[in-house]
């Protein structure tokens, strides 16, 4: 007997995109003391994305109309090619996109937004205009919106606590989802329940659960920061060389975990590792500095770079993992809000 295949799939992020979504930086708090070196930095990112040969556009967020002028003249002087620009007037809490934004899914065929909720990582009190992001985008575009709920409530989750591979399987974490006492997105969710949701939003058949996400993420565990697929078979997964540095015990019981998982169809993902840059602190805090926030667009993937010696090696090893030119992306000021470019982007498939 034959299992009838789900009409909802989450596009795996190195097929077509027909844009990627961005907000422009607009909450000083998000980074304090640096946030006048935003603008430039999400500048060079969208100049990177925006690309008349591959058909990507950008499609990006501003508070207002005075901050669409700014961003317009601000992009104009980096050389974007604004002809694959679009802007929205969408305020916005914050703005990472990754967590907040809609969440691009097919269903039979069609693009559509599976609409979870957003509670700024069930951590911080101003979430509102965020959680407003989805509902708004596809009232304006046009795309159907189907709430996600179970057990009688909308269900929170962002898109930085999961990353798949097209076909069916779903990594996330433990931390993130389970945690019985920080950060709680839903609480009393087990595993059998996120599973339950995986499976009817996103068509998900198989999902993969690791342990704990690195130290200094805001998001208390977010997979996209350590482990991610670059093709249906084959995920990068950081890995931490120094036995003193916390890291190190995360990621190899990550590791462990992965030497017994199983994609949808029974066999074994190869697993690729990937260095950890240096320890990077700023004002006492340690940062989720990592190279597996990177961004996979049509035209290339963008990486985050710390000024460390690793920088060549994980762009070295990414770059053997695409199809497609990997280029660096300086994140040093980036990563002082607690993400880089993974977290500040969603993509839209072309459907």
């Amino acid at each position: 007997m034959s299992v009838a295949r789900s009409p909802v799939r989450l596009p795996a992020e190195w097929e077509p995109h027909a844009a990627t979504w961005i907000t422009w930086p607009q909450n000083p708090r998000d980074w304090p003391g640096k946030f006048q070196l935003m603008p430039w930095a999400f500048a060079e990112i969208i100049r990177k994305i925006a690309n008349a040969e591959s058909g990507e556009r950008v499609r990006v967020l501003v508070g207002s109309a005075s901050v669409l002028h700014r961003a317009s003249k601000q992009l104009e002087k980096a050389h974007v090619d604004l002809g694959f620009v679009d802007f929205f007037v969408i305020p916005t809490d914050r703005g990472w996109m990754r967590d907040c934004g809609p969440c691009f899914i097919e269903n039979s065929g069609e693009v559509a937004i599976a609409g979870f909720g957003f509670d700024a990582w069930s951590k911080y009190p101003d979430f509102a205009l965020d959680a407003e992001v989805p509902r708004t985008i596809a009232g304006l575009l046009g795309f159907g919106l189907t709430p996600v709920t179970h057990q009688g409530r909308q269900v929170v989750f962002e898109g930085g606590a999961l990353d798949i591979n097209g076909l069916g399987t779903l990594v996330t974490t433990e931390e993130c989802c389970l945690d019985p006492s920080v950060q709680v997105r839903n609480p009393g969710f087990t595993h059998a329940d996120y599973e339950a949701v995986f499976a009817e939003s996103l068509g998900i058949t198989n999902t993969l659960w690791l342990a704990n996400g690195i130290v200094g993420d805001d998001t208390h565990g977010h997979v996209d920061d350590f482990c991610r697929f670059v093709d249906p078979r084959t995920m990068v997964l950081c890995e931490e060389k120094d036995p003193d540095d916390p890291n190190h015990a995360i990621l190899e019981e990550n590791r462990e975990r992965l030497e017994t998982a199983k994609l949808e169809d029974g066999s074994r993902p190869e697993v690729i590792r990937l260095p950890m840059p240096a320890p990077l602190h700023f004002d006492g805090l340690r940062l989720p500095a990592s190279y597996a926030n990177f961004l996979i667009t049509n035209a290339a993937v963008l990486v985050p770079t710390f000024n460390d010696p690793n920088d060549r090696l994980a762009l070295g090893i990414l770059a053997d993992c695409f199809d497609r030119p990997v280029i660096g992306i300086h994140a040093v000021d980036l990563v002082w809000g607690l993400g880089t470019i993974h977290c500040l982007t969603r993509q839209e498939p072309l459907g």
